[in-house]
């Protein structure tokens, strides 16, 4: 079999599991049979080799990957990475797959955060937090989860950032990780905060795709009733971990920007501002804090 041959019948397979984008899919997953590096396969190496008949090797290690990806798990933890504001994190069952929609609110953040104390809450597998300390230049981020397990993925990211990007990233007093429920654990106060917290409506939840529904951690989507207590506890007890001046920076479901942001008005936040992701939902909301 060539490897034409084997991407299309790989195709053919995801596209009859009703898998999306199975084309792309299919791809991914045999740019991870060759690559040396990850997405260091490229497809013009393939277009130049396609014909070339596949070892046994490589198609029984693609086939295995298909056979998983038509069970709906989810690519990017069959890869084991995926890639988040131009950086590559690995990602498992332990932590939520980042998602394009959430570099808005990296990009939010970055301008507050030069020279400041960041705190990353719920930070699973630790992209946003590190993404800001690749790209920005913070004094210190701390990165906070109530999961053990996702720390422990966050860790592996901050090492695998550090072999690339230096000993400390460009932060001065470096990157740390406390575990535990929210506010249980942080001590101190911060410049900035931001969070991705659970979001989603817990009866939704069974509505979601089957990808995120049976395998993404539901400790990482499950919001309560309506979507919101976790930012019904983040707002409430913001203010004591924030210095005067200090801004909030949070991720929110398409339908909650007016809640979250009466929500943080209510607890003394002030010029609060709903951004919109690329599609035009609500996706961030920041306010900065006043001390009253």
């Amino acid at each position: 079999m060539t490897l034409r041959q084997m991407l299309e019948q790989g195709r053919l397979e995801l596209f009859r599991a009703e898998v999306p984008e199975p084309g792309e899919n299919a791809w991914y997953l045999l740019q991870s049979c060759f690559s040396d590096k990850d997405f260091s396969y490229r497809r013009s190496d393939y277009f130049l080799h396609q014909e070339d008949e596949a070892d046994d090797m490589v198609q029984n290690r693609f086939f295995e990957a298909v056979k998983k990806r038509s069970q709906r798990i989810p690519l990017e933890y069959i890869l084991g990475y995926t890639e988040f504001m131009g950086l590559v994190f690995e990602v498992d069952e332990n932590v939520l797959i980042p998602r394009q929609d959430t570099e808005l609110l990296v990009e939010t953040a970055l301008p507050l955060c030069a020279e400041k104390r960041v705190l990353d809450l719920c930070t699973g597998s630790g992209c946003i937090g590190l993404s800001i300390a690749v790209n920005g230049t913070p004094n210190e981020v701390i990165l906070s989860d109530i999961s053990e397990k996702a720390l422990e993925t966050a860790e592996k990211n901050l090492l695998r950032l550090q072999r690339e990007y230096g000993r400390l990233l460009h932060t001065k007093q470096g990157i740390s990780m406390i575990c535990g429920d929210l506010w249980d654990p942080v001590q101190g106060t911060y410049d900035v905060i931001v969070s991705n917290p659970p979001y989603i409506e817990t009866g939704v939840i069974p509505e979601l795709m089957p990808e995120v529904r049976d395998f993404e951690p539901k400790s990482a989507l499950d919001g309560g009733v309506e979507g919101m207590d976790f930012y019904q506890r983040i707002a409430e007890s913001a203010s004591e971990y924030l210095n005067r001046g200090g801004m909030l920076c949070l991720e929110i479901g398409y339908n909650q920007g007016e809640s979250v942001r009466a929500l943080m008005e209510r607890h003394g936040f002030s010029d609060v501002r709903i951004s919109k992701d690329l599609v035009g939902h609500d996706r961030v909301v920041a306010g900065k804090y006043i001390v009253q």
